[in-house]
């Protein structure tokens, strides 16, 4: 992964000021807290201005604060405790508008995404998963949901597909024991990184499968064991995962996928539709 911010001040701390050493020691002991200050509160707790704290972030390399504090976020994401997570959230909680700050932040997150996609990526992964001979899903914890949504349409979509369970370590690898060189495999972990998923990723890609990491970022330990990553934008909203968009590209993918396979989705509907009449899945009297 690569350098974070607390790496940058220590190879920097060599050439700060008074001032500059006062933020870096606050910073590098709450790091948790500083993630989500203003420059001007962080100032204020340390006892400097706030373009002094501007200026510390510009002299460690960073466009501006707001940069920094975005690399500090990323940082911490994988490391704090779902205690930690509320303390750090407070500010969002104690929110007059509630609903309006939650969803304004979704879609920032949607629009990074939109941004930040890899295209040549994306189009890697439909044509690897529509050629698969299987194609093996696996998200854990919150990310388990989306694992659960995917696989459910790619069973629309193909046969040979796998919804890997992870409620025991030892039943994940009995799962995929047979995962090889011609099939997919999908691993979902957005921080706090799930373990069983990035050693499953691991066993898959020793295996030869082509493995397709959905994730937060490009450097994430998940993109480390991804031949194709394709990553949307994650955020902790207290103790909650907001996955929205992480949702959104899934649902790009399962779009892209059901136009490859042309007149077949068409078709398969078709049949579905005679058997879902047939067993009253659905209520057809508008009531």
């Amino acid at each position: 992964m690569e350098n974070d911010v607390l790496s940058a001040i220590e190879a920097a701390s060599g050439s700060f000021s008074k001032s500059q050493r006062l933020i870096a020691e606050y910073i590098s002991k709450n790091y948790d807290k500083a993630a989500f200050m203003t420059a001007g509160k962080l100032g204020r707790a340390i006892g400097v201005s706030e373009s002094t704290v501007v200026r510390f972030a510009a002299d460690l390399g960073y466009d501006g604060y707001p940069e920094m504090r975005k690399a500090l976020q990323e940082l911490i994401k994988n490391r704090l405790t779902f205690v930690q997570r509320i303390e750090v959230s407070k500010d969002l909680l104690e929110s007059t508008d509630l609903p309006s700050a939650v969803l304004h932040a979704d879609i920032e997150k949607l629009k990074c995404t939109l941004d930040e996609l890899d295209r040549d990526d994306f189009n890697k992964a439909v044509d690897v998963i529509t050629g698969a001979r299987n194609i093996y899903v696996l998200g854990m914890r919150s990310s388990a949901a989306l694992a659960t949504f995917l696989s459910f349409y790619l069973n629309l979509l193909f046969p040979g597909v796998i919804l890997v369970s992870g409620n025991v370590a030892g039943d994940i690898f009995e799962q995929i024991l047979r995962v090889g060189k011609e099939d997919v495999f999908i691993g979902i972990s957005f921080p706090r990184y799930s373990k069983r998923t990035l050693k499953a990723m691991e066993y898959a890609g020793d295996r030869g499968a082509t493995v397709i990491g959905i994730t937060d970022n490009k450097n994430s330990f998940v993109a480390e064991h991804s031949d194709i990553k394709l990553c949307a934008k994650s955020d902790m909203v207290s103790f909650l995962d907001s996955l929205v968009a992480p949702m959104s590209l899934i649902n790009a993918l399962i779009l892209a996928l059901s136009e490859k396979t042309g007149d077949d989705i068409s078709k398969s509907f078709a049949r579905l539709e005679d058997i879902w009449a047939e067993d009253q899945v659905y209520e057809t009297n508008g009531q």
